[in-house]
């Protein structure tokens, strides 16, 4: 059983670096894993060097190249899109699962996204089953777990999140549980993390500063980052014991928004983990 320490990309997105230049710094902080971000087609801000995300239209493979000469793999690849919309979301997740595959991401990962104004609640279950069911037949076949992570309407209350990934009767259908998203849904992580963890697949070590939770808890169904592990309210302690006593391996993928925050968090948590520091690597 193995529990590592991950980083999503999100942590160079104020750094107006390209995708290359945040994998190269991850390396020197001393992580193992990343999470990057994909979008389709071309992006200008991207296309430009000045953005992390990272487009589906590349080669995949130039990727997983440019991972491997720095130490690194890929935990997963965040692929947030509309479930309510499967015009956009089934061929857009789609995509997603083979690239993933390609570079040897295990998990594509995502959420319901904003619930159309015409799309009445009743109805909105039966569009999210259709477009999990189409996406979940390409999981399948590619052996690429789709995580469905607390935010937005629906998943951001863990009997939501439970409810979506049960939708389809799929072993490729898991959560990828955000601790910060949950506590300020309003939820208590510690609990739904227990309600999910046999459904874990991956994790986003999200958390969140006493003021932001003061002024936003229970307002808001997420947030895009959050402040260094260690920081904020969540007693990533009690996370880690509650994943060990399920015996979980996987990685916690850090989500906060600049590299300071991602080098503190990684030494917050190696440190509960009982890891040592790893070499920064060229």
């Amino acid at each position: 059983m193995s529990i590592e320490v991950g980083v999503n990309m999100e942590f160079v997105r104020h750094d107006d670096k390209p995708f290359a230049a945040g994998v190269e710094l991850a390396a020197q902080l001393g992580f193992r894993y990343v999470e990057p971000m994909v979008h389709n087609g071309r992006e200008l801000l991207s296309e430009a060097g000045y953005f992390h995300s990272v487009s589906m239209d590349d080669e995949p493979l130039e990727i997983k190249e440019l991972l491997a000469r720095h130490g690194l793999a890929a935990s997963g690849l965040s692929a947030h899109c509309p479930l309510m919309r499967p015009e956009i979301s089934v061929p857009y997740l789609q995509k997603a699962i083979r690239f993933a595959a390609a570079i040897g991401a295990p998990v594509v990962n995502t959420d319901e996204g904003i619930r159309p104004e015409w799309l009445p609640v009743e109805e909105a279950w039966g569009v999210m089953k259709y477009t999990l069911t189409a996406v979940l037949r390409v999981a399948e076949r590619y052996g690429v777990y789709i995580g469905i992570e607390p935010h937005q309407s629906f998943s951001c209350t863990t009997e939501g999140l439970l409810r979506i990934a049960s939708l389809v009767d799929s072993p490729m259908l898991r959560i990828n549980y955000d601790t910060g998203n949950a506590y300020l849904g309003g939820e208590d992580p510690y609990e739904g993390l227990k309600a999910v963890r046999d459904r874990l697949v991956h994790l986003h070590a999200k958390d969140i500063t006493v003021a932001h939770a003061d002024a936003e808890r229970g307002k808001v169904t997420g947030t895009p980052v959050g402040c260094a592990c260690g920081d904020g309210v969540i007693d990533w302690a009690r996370v880690i014991a509650i994943l060990r006593e399920a015996n979980w391996s996987g990685v916690l993928s850090v989500e906060c928004g600049t590299p300071e925050q991602a080098a503190r968090s990684l030494a917050h948590l190696n440190s509960l983990l009982g890891k040592e520091a790893r070499p920064a690597h060229a």
